[in-house]
Formats: C-alpha cells, sequence, structure tokens
C-alpha cells in the first residue's frame, strides 16, 4: 500500500483509500464537482473529481475506496487529481492501514493517570473522578481509544489519553511552580477537561463530530457529565462544583476559540496554558514528522497558520 504520507508531486496512485468527507461543489464557472478528504493511518489529503463520468461509481462518506490519481500541487499543499473511483470490496483492504494509532503504550499511560488520581488528596474530587473514569467502563475504554481532535492535534487512536495525560504532567509541573495553586483542583480539571470527546467525536475509522458534538461541544458536555455524578457525592462542596467546571468551560481560553469563559482563577489559567501547548506542540511535531523533499522547510501548516522549518543543527 502507498501511505498518503509518501505521495510526491506527479505520483500516479492506484490503491485503497477512506473517503473522509465528500462534498459536491460547484466552481466559478459553475461546473459540479466533487471535492473530498482521503485518508490512511498517516494523513490526509485533499481529492477534486473534476469529470463526473462512468468512472465515477457511487460511494459516500465513511466507504473505503478504490482511486485512481494523480498527485498535483495547489497553493503550496499536495492534491488529487482523481479519474476514477470505485466503492472497495471488504477483503481488498485491511483496516488497520486506515486507523492511525499512537506509539506510545495506551495500557502504561491509562496506568499512569490512575496513578495521578490516587494522589488527589481531596475526597470529593477522588471520588468523582474513581466513578466517572476509573470505575466507569462506559468512559474508560473510548477514552484509551478516541483521538483528542479531528485533524489539529493528537487526531489518532488513543490521542485523546495521550493528551489528556500530558495536560496533567503539564499542569503538575506548572502547579508545583508558583503560589495559590490548589493542585487536587487543577489536576482534577485536567483530567476531566476533554474528557468529553468520547461523545464529541464519533470512533474511528470516522473520527468526525457527532450530533451532540456538532450541537453542544466537548466543554459543555463534560459539565453535564460532572453534575450528574455531584448530588451522588455526599457533601461535595457547591463552591468546588463551580471552581471546576469553570476550569473546564475555560480550558479554550478566549472567547474567539470556543471558550464561553475566560480563565478567572489561577488554576483554570495554567489549565489553558497546558492545554494550548500540548495541542500546539504536537500539531508542530506531526508536521515536522512528515517526510519531505524541500530541505529545512517544509512548507504552510494551515493549523499552526505558518511556514514551518525543521531544526538541523
Amino acid at each position: 500500500m502507498r501511505y498518503v504520507q509518501d505521495f510526491r508531486k506527479d505520483d500516479h496512485i492506484v490503491g485503497h483509500y477512506l473517503c473522509k468527507q465528500k462534498q459536491n461543489m460547484k466552481s466559478n464557472a459553475g461546473k459540479t464537482y466533487l471535492s473530498l478528504k482521503i485518508a490512511d493511518k498517516t494523513n490526509t489529503i485533499d481529492g477534486k473529481v473534476w469529470e463526473l463520468d462512468n468512472d465515477i461509481q457511487n460511494f459516500e462518506e465513511g466507504d473505503y475506496i478504490k482511486i485512481d490519481a494523480i498527485v498535483i500541487e495547489y497553493r503550496d499543499n499536495l492534491q488529487l487529481k482523481i479519474m476514477k473511483i470505485r466503492k472497495s470490496v471488504e477483503g481488498e483492504y485491511e483496516p488497520s492501514d486506515y486507523i492511525p494509532c499512537t506509539d506510545k503504550n495506551i495500557l502504561e499511560m491509562y496506568a499512569e493517570l490512575c496513578d495521578i488520581i490516587d494522589t488527589i488528596l481531596n475526597p470529593h474530587l477522588h471520588q468523582l473522578l474513581t466513578e466517572l473514569i476509573v470505575n466507569n467502563p462506559e468512559i474508560s475504554a473510548p477514552l484509551k481509544d478516541h483521538s483528542a481532535a479531528k485533524t489539529m492535534h493528537h487526531s489518532y487512536s488513543g490521542g485523546l489519553l495521550e493528551h489528556t495525560l500530558s495536560v496533567v504532567q503539564i499542569c503538575d509541573f506548572l502547579g508545583g511552580k508558583y503560589k495559590y495553586v490548589n493542585r487536587d483542583l487543577l489536576l482534577a480539571s485536567a483530567i476531566l477537561h476533554d474528557i468529553g470527546k468520547v461523545y464529541e467525536l464519533l470512533p474511528f475509522p470516522v473520527n468526525d463530530y457527532s450530533d451532540i458534538g456538532k450541537l453542544l461541544g466537548h466543554s459543555y458536555i463534560c459539565c453535564e457529565m460532572i453534575n450528574k455524578i455531584v448530588p451522588n457525592i455526599e457533601g461535595f462542596p457547591e463552591e468546588l462544583r463551580m471552581l471546576l467546571t469553570h476550569c473546564v468551560l475555560s480550558h479554550h481560553g478566549e472567547y474567539e476559540y470556543g471558550a464561553p469563559k475566560r480563565p478567572k482563577i489561577i488554576e483554570a489559567f495554567i489549565l489553558h496554558c497546558a492545554d494550548d501547548a500540548d495541542a500546539k506542540i504536537k500539531a508542530f511535531e506531526s508536521a515536522l514528522s512528515v517526510p519531505n523533499t524541500q530541505g529545512d522547510w517544509i512548507g504552510y501548516d494551515k493549523c499552526l497558520n505558518r511556514y514551518l522549518r525543521k531544526t538541523n543543527v
């Protein structure tokens, strides 16, 4: 199989791939064409079908398809000019080729997260995390398998757990560097901040937003999960519930990035910084990991909104 990350300009590609997105579009001249996103476990690439004739058979988003295409360059990015498509037949493809996965040990990461939960001394937060995650396979199972995002960062199986653990570790480090930080509140909010993504994102190979994800979003979903369990925990302080949900609601930092509230306590601000840093650095790392033949400069990255360069010293 020829993986997307290995595509080069002028390559002739014939093979089976996952159709992540399918849209009917019209050119400026009024001509109808298909705009696709084609994926395997290594990357995603845009594809265009300009001639909608008998060589383009019926298929839908989420289908495995066989394509015949040429790799072209458009606005500094590679793109597929697709001449032929048909729906793949079961047995022609191996599903594992289309599910990207973390290179870290999932069971070890989950065990480490559980060990961190055990260090939280506040009995109410400890019970909340135990009931919501540790003793709840409805959450713990998808936490290990889900991605952390559709495309931006950690967009692979195990990515949600990897990102969550990384944010928790960064928060634990930063929290120990400054005064007035409640470690239990900070780490609990870090563990929970993206847990709503188990419902916001559909499982692989789709890895797209669910209806509830599109309509409500993972921050709101997480707060609903918290508010469902808190009444069953005897003596859970109302102020603690309020501060915890504030951290979750504000972890994107700014209104323009989807935060209903901006961070107003030090724990919420540290969580935002840790989440933002891990997401963007991981996106940078992923961009640098893609092989290229352009020397040190690897091109423009749409997620980070800048040109990126490798450091070879």
